[in-house]
């Protein structure tokens, strides 16, 4: 966990991102992460003997870092990665 969300107990936190798959929210947290944001990534999955298959992970910033996720995010859906992100 980024050290400023420890030292913040109390900050408040806002999920920017869903998905089903941990490997898509991993390189969504990459993305972010890289732009100098940090992120919370929480999986909720559901008990496997219980809801087998069902669950997710979900990714959070500090409110004041929301909506420069969003518009992070924004690039990254509608536009894919730039030929410069995708080399690496």
């Amino acid at each position: 966990m980024p050290e400023a969300l420890r030292e913040e107990p109390n900050e408040a936190l806002v999920v920017v991102f869903e998905s089903e798959q941990e490997s898509e929210a991993m390189v969504v947290q990459g993305l972010l992460e890289s732009a100098g944001l940090e992120v919370l990534m929480t999986n909720f999955d559901a008990p496997q003997d219980i809801l087998p298959g069902v669950g997710g992970v979900k990714l959070q910033v500090r409110e004041d870092q929301v909506d420069e996720a969003r518009a992070i995010l924004a690039q990254y859906q509608n536009k894919g990665l730039t030929e410069a992100e995708a080399q690496g």
